[in-house]
């Protein structure tokens, strides 16, 4: 592990530490997919601690750690988790804004990013996953995105999203190799696709994956950052020169 990591290994164990003696939840704030990587890689070294880990629907790009489980303490408590619907006051004179929008727009707000889990973009509005120690401060003082004047208000739970709904692709492979399937979903060359293994940018089932020969199977889930995410169904057949004809689910 770099340093960096192991940071971050050291400031997850000091949670697990202080959840134990104490004999209460401790959560963290949400986690990128590198320092949740950093928690797969030394998940058994934490199973003192009765981990439970959420991460939404299991799309979602950050999470949160809950460290004590009710059969140690006797009693549960729920993941300090809101959703927040951010929309327009007007939304016929509303821009189409995007993630980096919605965002910016928080940072502006003096929210850190911590405290902020995934932003869902639906066009005009988005749904946000926060920390509900945040809900308020959120709903007071983010008014504007952009050129648009926006009303936050707490929701129970994202309806389904035209955007997020998977798109069934079939490409023609080698090999299951991830880098040479990354390469074909994101129309890259195999050389910008095996960078992106070397920046640390790819990530098979949560964890960080830096071996670009890797043998996928179906069912594992790939995450690119900046480009975003896909789900390998298997192949299907084989094409008369040889390819083999791979079923992704794209998000």
């Amino acid at each position: 592990m770099i340093a960096e990591e192991l940071e971050v290994k050291k400031r997850l164990l000091d949670m697990a530490d202080r959840s134990y003696r104490n004999n209460q939840y401790v959560f963290t704030d949400f986690l990128s997919m590198a320092d949740m990587s950093v928690y797969f890689e030394c998940e058994r070294e934490f199973s003192y601690a009765g981990v439970t880990v959420w991460n939404g629907d299991g799309s979602y790009e950050r999470g949160m750690l809950r460290f004590g489980n009710p059969e140690a303490f006797g009693y549960e408590e729920d993941f300090p988790i809101d959703i927040l619907l951010i929309s327009p006051l007007a939304e016929k004179f509303a821009e189409k804004l995007s993630h980096r929008d919605f965002l910016g727009a928080l940072m502006n707000a003096g929210i850190e990013r911590d405290v902020l889990g995934d932003i869902i973009v639906d066009e005009k509005r988005a749904y946000l996953f926060c920390e509900n120690r945040m809900t308020d401060y959120i709903i007071s003082s983010l008014t504007r995105v952009r050129h648009t004047s926006v009303m936050v208000k707490n929701v129970d739970s994202i309806p389904e999203i035209e955007s997020r709904q998977p798109k069934e692709v079939t490409i023609q492979v080698a090999s299951e190799r991830i880098d040479g399937v990354v390469s074909k979903v994101y129309h890259l060359s195999r050389g910008d696709s095996a960078e992106l293994f070397t920046s640390q940018k790819v990530f098979l089932n949560g964890r960080l994956m830096e071996n670009y020969s890797h043998q996928l199977k179906a069912g594992d889930i790939v995450s690119v950052r900046g480009f975003g995410r896909f789900t390998y169904k298997g192949c299907g057949s084989v094409s008369k020169k040889g390819k083999l004809n791979a079923l992704v689910d794209v998000i």
